[in-house]
């Protein structure tokens, strides 16, 4: 019997040693799994439920073990600040091309980027812009701007007009119409989380409208701008060929196209730089536009 007194011991701890451990898991689980979570930390009571708590489904749950992008755009909610309704403008048929003559003293004229913002040329444009104190338009894609939110913030802050160009700059009349709603809602929310509100601009990717993008567009309240002069910057022709379609296409009213993104476009950053000055000294004065006045659906 002496020779089993040290196993029946053995036996005893170990069974002691399972016990405890079944408890301390059973311990845990209650702790981290009921219906009223334990609070994270002592630093203060958890938040009580409601439009404004953030629990497990707000930021911090949302972005635990995701890459930050498939969390980021999700839909806005009845929890964001509620806004009074805008009248929504018309739905037109053709977009608009110039400013309307009431628009054009002092010989004015609109200065437009698309496709942007692009952190390699968009920070120098805006210097020029700066430099020479004009205002201008950005019709900025989605997919762009929600990764260089700074550069759409800066725009804001230095007076310049953000529109929407869709988000990836599809042919719009390829799309069905709920891909086309994506596109343009898509881009509209992004605008309007950066930077408070929405865009009231909206230009078509390769100055392809149809029927279902001007109604889309003056659903979210936004009014159609195309141009009338074209720079061809993004066949990337050649600085001095950009600064001369600026020059010759310069009149009371004009709308001129650039590009600030896809792809090279340090021609279009040097003919700005060059073009601007010259458009000033002819005493032309780069301005934006206001919204038509028209009757509300």
């Amino acid at each position: 019997m002496k020779n089993d007194e040290p196993t029946v011991g053995r036996r005893v701890l170990l069974r002691a040693a399972v016990f405890l451990g079944v408890a301390t898991a059973s311990a845990m689980l209650t702790g981290g799994e009921t219906d009223t979570p334990a609070p994270r930390s002592p630093a203060g009571p958890a938040p009580a439920a409601g439009p404004g708590a953030v629990g497990a489904a707000g930021p911090r749950g949302l972005g635990a073990g995701l890459p930050e992008k498939s969390y980021r755009l999700r839909p806005m909610t009845a929890e964001s600040p509620v806004r009074p309704p805008a009248a929504k403008p018309a739905v037109r048929t053709r977009p608009i091309l110039e400013l309307p003559e009431q628009e054009r003293s002092g010989r004015a004229m609109v200065l437009t980027f698309d496709d942007g913002p692009d952190p390699r040329y968009t920070p120098d444009i805006l210097d020029t812009l700066s430099r020479h104190g004009v205002r201008a338009m950005f019709f900025v894609c989605g997919e762009m701007a929600t990764d260089n939110r700074d550069l759409l913030r800066r725009m804001a802050s230095e007076g310049h007009v953000i529109g929407n160009h869709t988000w990836t700059h599809p042919l719009i009349p390829s799309l069905g119409r709920g891909a086309l709603e994506s596109e343009i809602g898509r881009t509209s929310e992004v605008v309007q989380s950066c930077v408070g509100e929405p865009p009231v601009w909206f230009r078509a990717p390769y100055g392809a409208w149809n029927r279902a993008a001007f109604e889309i567009g003056a659903d979210l309240g936004m009014e159609p701008m195309a141009w009338t002069v074209d720079t061809l910057d993004w066949k990337e022709p050649g600085t001095g060929a950009i600064v001369s379609r600026a020059l010759d296409g310069a009149a009371p009213g004009a709308i001129v196209l650039n590009h600030d993104a896809g792809g090279n476009r340090s021609q279009s950053v040097q003919a700005l730089a060059t073009y601007l000055p010259q458009l000033l000294a002819r005493g032309y004065r780069m301005t934006l536009p206001t919204l038509p006045t028209l009757p509300p659906r």
